[in-house]
């Protein structure tokens, strides 16, 4: 079966609607601008570096600079950036058939020898047109031998030779050839310019797309007018044959993995800790095709870019379509940078679990799971806040948001039982409650160790014979580190402290010397007084200088009066 003539002869929208005029190019004003001063007061550079994303119009700009350089008409005898009349030569310039530009794709012809082949023209003058224009595209792609051999000609080319760059990689251009030619950076299109210019396509097609199709395709689109055109061009059929209007909902489902957006979305209900929202969104994203390592490598992508807003703000410098920088902007006033950190330090981990998961997906939702849970605990700056204000001895709990946000009031917080790293005890704050009045106020370790319960008699025993105090005051207690205590002294002391007090205290550790522990003290205390016992004058009794002294302990006194007992090999001697 033949196809039909419509068929035969279609041309996508992005070929037709191709800008024909630098003013038909949209979100560019700047360069057009540059462009159309330079013209006016003849500075035209002999080579030009078109640079920017795929699809934003660098081989339009280079055919359309081509045609301005040999602009040629009754009216104008000069170049000219005024292109709205076309010249002599503008029509086979674009349909790039033009003798005199030529074009070259630098990604299938790398090579030293291609350009050596290229430039051996460079100096014979024009067939029939002003200038010599060489295109070539693509040209981060060229071999270093092809630039080394570009060099010298692009420094000192002929007065009739143009050279026009287009590249979407500038970092990969050296250093030498840039620092010759005169660069352009074609700007990402702006998402509600973009959606206008579709509306006007949309127009002179007679379709109809809805708002929501429009925004969906321009957001889609991240800032480039090609890509934008395409999806137009394929949304356009979702209308059906009978030529009704293509919906939001149909848009939707046509893009599918198209829509940047949606890792946009996913990362921000992560972020606040929406793990329904995240789990949902990362579920439908793989019904639609998504790898599970691509959108976490999205994530991550994500996750820098909202760092380098929080710190850099505008001089960020993104590579994104303007109205998703303002989506990284919000993001990032709403993290800390903590919280950025460690939603970084996740997502790096996730992505070496979900390449090696036997369940890929299973091991991106945990990761996306652990993200939503972080995002409700409070932000790390947090912890070394109060702990300052500890140290300082002004401290007052804050009330914690999911936000990350802060407020000066009461608080009850709960503490674990396991320590931290450098042996702190380990701390979160859910979120604000009434605290209960103090039951009991603490002084000193041995105020601690007397209220303890009966229940807690091992409790007691360790923090006796192992904690040392360094710092001991309402709240805080700072003590020497503990090499062989139990690893839970500190966790089952802050739980111990919260029962009797009502309050929460920090304990933490470090190098210093303590002083004698309870357990060591009370030890002290006895040998001293053993000693001083030993002293009396009634052991120099003379009676006693052949007994041998077994044991020292009190007696009730009687009638007021202190009683040292004593045993002597059997025999007990007392004496006031």
């Amino acid at each position: 079966m033949s196809e039909s003539p419509s068929s035969q002869n279609y041309q996508v929208l992005a070929r037709k609607y191709r800008p024909a005029t630098f003013e038909d190019m949209i979100g560019q004003e700047s360069m057009v601008t540059t462009l159309t001063n330079a013209f006016k007061a003849g500075r035209i550079a002999h080579a030009f570096m078109l640079t920017g994303v795929r699809g934003i119009g660098k081989t339009t700009t280079a055919r359309l600079l081509a045609r301005a350089l040999n602009y040629e008409s009754d009216e104008e005898a000069g170049p000219s950036v005024n292109l709205a009349v076309p010249g002599k030569h503008c029509e086979s310039i674009m349909a790039s058939s033009h003798m005199d530009v030529l074009e070259m794709d630098a990604a299938s012809r790398t090579g030293v020898e291609n350009m050596r082949e290229l430039l051996d023209g460079v100096r014979y003058a024009p067939v029939s047109a002003r200038y010599k224009v060489y295109i070539i595209d693509e040209v981060h792609m060229l071999s270093t031998g092809a630039f080394n051999a570009l060099l010298k000609t692009l420094e000192e080319p002929p007065d009739h030779a143009k050279f026009i760059f287009a590249t979407t990689e500038i970092r990969k251009v050296p250093v030498t050839v840039l620092s010759r030619c005169q660069r352009f950076d074609l700007r990402r299109v702006d998402a509600e310019l973009l959606k206008t210019h579709l509306s006007g396509i949309c127009g002179k097609e007679k379709v109809s797309v809805d708002e929501t199709g429009l925004s969906l395709i321009a957001r889609a689109a991240e800032g480039s007018v090609r890509d934008a055109l395409s999806l137009l061009d394929q949304a356009i059929v979702q209308g059906g044959l009978d030529g009704s209007a293509v919906t939001g909902a149909e848009v939707q489902s046509m893009l599918g993995l198209a829509d940047r957006g949606r890792v946009v979305d996913l990362f921000a209900s992560a972020a606040k800790g929406d793990a329904a929202a995240a789990l949902t969104e990362m579920r439908a994203q793989y019904d639609d095709g998504a790898d599970p390592i691509v959108v976490i490598r999205d994530l991550l992508d994500i996750c820098h870019d909202v760092s380098r807003a929080k710190i850099l703000g505008d001089e960020a410098g993104f590579d994104a379509a303007p109205d998703q920088i303002e989506r990284l902007k919000d993001m990032s006033e709403n993290l800390t940078s903590g919280q950025l950190s460690r939603i970084w330090q996740m997502l790096l981990k996730a992505y070496g679990d979900v390449r090696t998961a036997p369940m890929p997906l299973a091991a991106a939702e945990m990761a996306l799971l652990k993200i939503a849970v972080a995002g409700e605990l409070p932000p790390p700056e947090l912890a070394a806040e109060i702990l300052k204000e500890i140290r300082s001895g002004n401290f007052s709990p804050p009330v914690v948001s999911s936000r990350g946000g802060a407020s000066k009031a009461p608080v009850k917080m709960t503490a674990s039982p396991d320590i931290m790293p450098g042996g702190q005890a380990a701390v979160s704050v859910p979120q604000a409650v009434p605290v209960s009045k103090p039951a009991l106020t603490l002084n000193t370790l041995s105020d601690f160790t007397a209220a303890l319960p009966d229940s807690q008699i091992q409790l007691k025993y360790d923090v006796e014979k192992y904690v040392r105090v360094i710092r001991f005051k309402p709240g805080a207690i700072t003590i020497e580190k503990m090499n062989e205590a139990p690893v839970t002294l500190v966790g089952r002391m802050v739980e111990a402290l919260r029962d009797i007090t009502g309050e929460l205290w920090l304990i933490e550790q470090e190098d210093g010397d303590g002083g004698l522990s309870i357990a060591d003290a009370r030890k002290k205390a006895q040998a001293e007084q053993d000693q001083a016992d030993r002293s009396h004058p009634a052991f120099e009794h003379s009676l006693l200088k052949n007994a041998q002294l077994l044991e020292i302990r009190d007696t009730i006194p009687k009638s007021g009066t202190n009683i040292i007992e004593a045993d002597f090999s059997g025999e007990t001697f007392e004496s006031e």
